[in-house]
């Protein structure tokens, strides 16, 4: 029993003990730091990945750059490689109070003379008169409330003056109450009527003296709302009558046709529902649930040609074409009354004018319809001459040499930039201490490549076998090296404008000569270089690549440490357990000797 107690074998045991996953609890030892060290020192490869990975993403980001930047330059090759760009041109009118006037690429050069007789003018088809029932039918000016009238506008409340003498009106009066107080306030001097027949008021003085009407301080609209004015009208004053100077009736286009005071109501078929037909388009309507407006605003928006509208002062329904020229509006009740009931189709036409000039000093009448006249009219390609008044006036036709010199100014720049950024990159840069750091693209064969072809395209000369050419380079538009790098300067801009000026087909066929100009030559290489088998796309992608590979070794490494990790940890756990199995034998040893049970 004692053998064995010594062997450890009956040595006490707990159901629960020690965590020996605690680093050191029962050694003693730090191992948790060593396992961490053991995996850092595992790591160290990742340090030098992962600086890779970061150059790579600077060389990516300055391809991105070079990419952008040839991307513009390209934009402005074929800006200048459009064939109708060189052909640009701008138009000016001598006399702007006349006409203005715009060209397109490929109007001729040269001086137009215009002389305008006579401007456009649409046609237009004004409804008959008095289609607007009357105030009232009876003539009893009793059955007239004035606030709700069919008056061409509502009738306010408050104080006009007739003669001197304020009369106070509100809306609930009837025409009749306004009768009695003018009559009231006039101590009977001045009385009113209402004539059906005419639809208008008429104001008398019993003396026959003239009638004053109106004042500075009056609230009401009463007067004008009847069209009631001290001289009739006209200029002269009255001799003591005083009448409407038109109908007062008049349409309400907000309300339901039904109820819309016309003097002929709007019908439609058995159904109630009508249509008619302008210039081919056809509307349909319902009396009683449809206003005039509302058929208006349907015609004004429709592909009929045409504005609707309603004359409140001349009582009367217009159309008018939306376009000038002596055309002509077709229009016709197809079910029910709409065009007829609203004067339209009893109205009458007054076609448009069209618009007669001369040009070149010319004895022929030329016509446009429009005011706008087109080469249709005139017979000059891409010129458009928009006529605002009649009178004469020169439009000049020029080459627009400043489009054109600021287009290949742009060209340049965009050259330079792109070269000054590849060279900033490929730049070795050096320190105080006498150390230097090598730029991103130090070195890199596509950078030097793009720098060096760009060059040449920019430098080539342009001289087609048996060319005159005045102009074979960038030198003879004034553009020079600066001798210190691969940028182009405009040292001489009067070159470029004498020569734009002079020799503008020299101009474009330095840049746009199939066999070598400079926009179709740096066109071309941009191409190749960032096309799908470009040296830029195929370097991204080797960079990606690489990036990609590095990403996966640095995965790698971390799963075999932390699969190695694991193992360690394990390993010294089990040490732990180990040392505490050992440290409770010795335990339990000392304490039996102690207690002399051994």
């Amino acid at each position: 029993m004692a053998t064995s107690t010594l062997l450890g074998i009956g040595a006490p045991k707990t159901s629960s003990g020690p965590n020996l996953a605690i680093t050191g609890l029962a050694s003693g030892l730090d191992w948790a730091t060593i396992v961490t060290e053991l995996a850092n020192a595992e790591r160290a490869p990742e340090t030098q990945w992962k600086a890779s990975q970061t150059t790579i993403a600077t060389e990516q980001s300055a391809y991105a750059t070079i990419s952008t930047e040839l991307s513009t330059l390209q934009l402005d090759a074929e800006n200048l490689m459009d064939p109708s760009f060189f052909g640009s041109v701008t138009a000016s009118s001598s006399n702007s109070a006349v006409a203005s006037a715009s060209a397109s690429s490929g109007t001729p050069v040269g001086a137009y003379a215009f002389d305008i007789s006579q401007l456009a003018t649409a046609s237009q088809l004004t409804g008959a008169t008095g289609v607007s029932q009357v105030l009232d039918p009876s003539g009893d000016p009793a059955n007239v409330t004035i606030g709700s009238a069919g008056f061409s506008s509502p009738v306010t409340a408050g104080t006009f003056t007739v003669d001197g003498a304020p009369v106070t009106i509100a809306t609930t009066d009837s025409l009749q109450d306004v009768f009695n107080a003018i009559a009231a306030a006039t101590a009977n001097k001045v009385t009113a009527s209402y004539s059906a027949t005419t639809d208008k008021i008429s104001l008398t003085s019993s003396d026959g003296s003239a009638i004053t009407l109106g004042s500075a301080t009056d609230t009401s609209n009463f007067l004008k709302i009847a069209q009631l004015y001290s001289d009739n009208g006209g200029k002269t004053q009255n001799t003591g009558i005083v009448t409407s100077t038109a109908a007062l009736g008049h349409v309400n286009t907000t309300a339901l046709m039904s109820s819309a005071d016309l003097k002929t109501p709007i019908t439609g078929d058995s159904s109630g529902s009508g249509s008619f037909i302008i210039n081919g388009v056809t509307f349909g309507y319902n009396p009683t649930m449809d206003t005039i407006q509302d058929i208006l605003n349907n015609i004004n928006e429709s592909a009929a040609g045409v504005s609707a509208s309603y004359n409140s002062v001349n009582n009367q329904f217009v159309l008018t074409n939306d376009n000038t020229g002596d055309q002509g509006i077709s229009m016709k009740d197809v079910t029910g009354n709409f065009l007829a009931a609203t004067g339209l189709s009893g109205g009458a036409m007054k076609l448009g004018d069209n618009l007669q000039y001369t040009l070149n000093g010319g004895t022929q009448t030329i016509i446009s319809q429009s005011n706008t006249i087109d080469s249709t009219s005139s017979g000059i390609l891409g010129l458009s001459v928009t006529a605002t008044s009649p009178g004469t006036t020169t439009v000049n036709v020029a080459s627009d040499t400043t489009t054109i010199s600021n287009q290949i100014q742009q060209f340049v720049t965009d050259y330079n930039t792109l070269q000054t950024y590849m060279t900033s990159q490929q730049a070795v840069v050096s320190a105080a201490d006498g150390t230097v750091e090598p730029g991103t693209l130090t070195g890199d064969a596509p950078t030097t490549d793009i720098i060096n072809n760009l060059r040449s395209a920019m430098d080539a000369v342009v001289d087609p076998s048996g060319s005159t050419s005045a102009v074979t380079s960038l030198a003879d538009l004034g553009f020079q090296s600066n001798g210190q790098n691969d940028s182009l300067t405009l040292t001489d801009s009067s070159a470029l404008t004498t020569m734009l000026t002079s020799h503008l087909s020299d101009v474009e066929s330095l840049f746009t000569n199939s066999s070598g100009g400079l926009a179709t030559s740096v066109n071309s290489y941009i191409v190749s270089v960032t096309g799908t088998n470009g040296i830029l796309p195929n370097r991204t992608a080797d960079l990606t690549a690489q990036n990609t590979d590095l990403t996966n070794q640095i995965s790698n490494l971390e799963s075999k440490i932390n699969s190695d990790t694991d193992n360690w940890n394990s390993e010294f756990q089990a040490m732990e357990t180990a040392e505490a199995q050992t440290n409770q034998e010795l335990t339990y040893l000392s304490q039996s000797v102690s207690s002399g049970s051994l």
